[in-house]
């Protein structure tokens, strides 16, 4: 089973490179303590009342990541995915392609000053987005025909569906 990991390349819109799987891998287990970190804390917070794990976790989750929505229509031989990404650019976004699973992941991070007279305003904002999609048919990680695409907060990813495989009968000689 192959797996191709891709991110948008910052100099050229619209293409895909590929990346190690491992890197991928990294980024999500710092995401996933993120999540573990918070939802402790919440736990913490609540003075330490059992029973509560997963409301915690969703909740952490809540907190630290925005929901990405999607689309995914399917044709003979591709499957289109939308996801709503508002704020985030192709350099902001990674790409992971599985024969069934897609996974979207992405941070981004604004910074604002106004100086008026005395009065100094700053505000710092970090967004981070994770989803991770089973795909309803397999599809070819290696395929040339993959594409990504980021316009007005929304990313579209085509990928090829895997070829079908041949039956091919075999004759046992006696």
């Amino acid at each position: 089973m192959k797996t191709t990991t891709a991110v948008t390349q910052r100099n050229q819109p619209g293409s895909i490179r590929l990346i190690p799987p491992e890197e991928f891998l990294q980024e999500a287990g710092k995401k996933f303590d993120a999540i573990a970190r918070r939802a402790f804390e919440l736990f913490e917070y609540n003075g330490h009342q059992l029973g509560h794990d997963v409301e915690d976790w969703f909740k952490a989750e809540a907190e630290l990541f925005h929901p990405v929505h999607l689309d995914i229509a399917e044709t003979d031989n591709t499957l289109t995915v939308k996801a709503e990404v508002p704020g985030f650019t192709e350099r902001d976004l990674k790409i992971s392609v599985e024969p069934h699973r897609l996974t979207i992941a992405g941070k981004r991070e604004t910074h604002e000053e106004k100086k008026t007279g005395k009065t100094l305003y700053t505000e710092r904002c970090s967004d981070d987005i994770l989803r991770v999609v089973d795909l309803p048919k397999e599809v070819d990680p290696a395929a040339s025909g993959i594409t990504a695409t980021c316009a007005q907060g929304v990313l579209t990813i085509t990928l090829p569906e895997a070829p079908t495989p041949k039956v091919r009968e075999i004759r046992v000689e006696t």
